[in-house]
């Protein structure tokens, strides 16, 4: 190519398709626009509260894989008047203050987020029909320590079994505790739900959804009987959903579950949410487990010098175990 040749090459511009513009690697800044949060998930759709209105969104690309669970405050962009056929976009999801977790099994190491900015969870449980399962308060306790959430512990159909049994073997932790019955006063409850936001979960068959249909007579979620058989309860709640009380404050109802794996947590944060067992355990040898077969844990030393309650150490260690323990729960 001579000289001449290549200066009119590099002067030749080829033109622009119509409509193009250049590239950028700038996202565009969302700060401005308005937040929400998540109160339902249906087949990739989200049902979100916008200053009390509910709007219908789907995730925007640029978000990719990151979920986006209820409870999650987002910022929104789009049609944002809520009417029927309109349809926003889900931009950004904000930092969560806290996020409760569950493996199917202890044996799977995918970890999945059951809700996001709960600051109480509420584990329900029947008195009979279907019987209590300690096994799964446990676990629950376990799951509510770990994501600094504060537990609260629901007996129902106390007009069917007594309660007497399970405070008992609560009582040494220090939880929370309300016993309901059929039709009865819900005032406590309600005094422990306000201000908060609070996610339900139990079993199916537990009174869960007759409990949120009592507190929220709007809500009109399906209820259902236990099978005599199998003494289980048949999944009504198919999804999670955010809802609002009539007073300050929020539930979230989730659906019945089976299983509650905990591979994922770790004892430290556990311990940390006992705060006369967390400081007495920092004497113990690095790598202690707290359990009751290690042999030089300061915990069993304190018990021996009477600076701590043999039941409150048992109790504490028997919800550490459960972590491990393959029960019926």
């Amino acid at each position: 190519m001579t000289r001449r040749e290549r200066d009119e090459h590099e002067a030749y511009d080829r033109p622009r398709r119509r409509g193009s513009r250049p590239r950028t690697k700038e996202r565009p800044d969302y700060d401005d626009a308005a937040v929400a949060q998540v109160v339902t998930i249906d087949r990739g759709r989200y049902t979100l509260d916008l200053d009390g209105g509910p709007v219908t969104a789907m995730k925007s690309r640029p978000l990719g894989r990151q979920g986006v669970v209820v409870g999650d405050e987002v910022r929104v962009v789009g049609d944002l008047s809520g009417r029927d056929g309109t349809l926003a976009r889900i931009v950004e999801v904000l930092p969560r203050r806290t996020v409760l977790r569950r493996t199917a099994d202890d044996d799977e190491a995918l970890e999945r987020v059951v809700v996001a900015n709960a600051d109480q969870l509420v584990i329900v449980q029947a008195l009979a029909d279907p019987p209590p399962r300690a096994g799964l308060i446990d676990r629950c306790l376990v799951a509510a320590y770990d994501a600094g959430i504060e537990p609260l512990v629901c007996f129902t159909k106390a007009d069917l079994g007594s309660p007497e049994e399970m405070l008992t073997l609560l009582d040494p932790l220090d939880v929370r505790v309300v016993v309901t019955h059929r039709g009865g006063d819900l005032d406590e409850l309600r005094t422990l739900l306000r201000d908060r936001t609070s996610v339900l979960v139990g079993h199916s068959g537990v009174g869960k959804s007759t409990l949120v249909n009592a507190l929220v007579p709007q809500a009109d979620r399906a209820t259902s009987h236990v099978n005599e058989v199998t003494g289980r309860g048949r999944h009504t709640s198919t999804s999670a959903q955010l809802l609002r009380l009539p007073f300050p404050g929020s539930i979230i109802d989730t659906p019945g579950i089976r299983s509650f794996g905990l591979r994922h947590v770790e004892t430290d944060h556990i311990i940390r949410a006992f705060d006369d067992l967390d400081a007495v355990a920092r004497d113990c040898p690095r790598g202690c487990t707290h359990l009751a077969e290690e042999p030089e844990c300061a915990l069993d030393a304190a018990i021996a010098a009477g600076e701590l309650p043999r039941a409150r150490v048992e109790s504490f260690r028997r919800i550490l175990s459960s972590r491990s323990l393959a029960t019926d729960y």
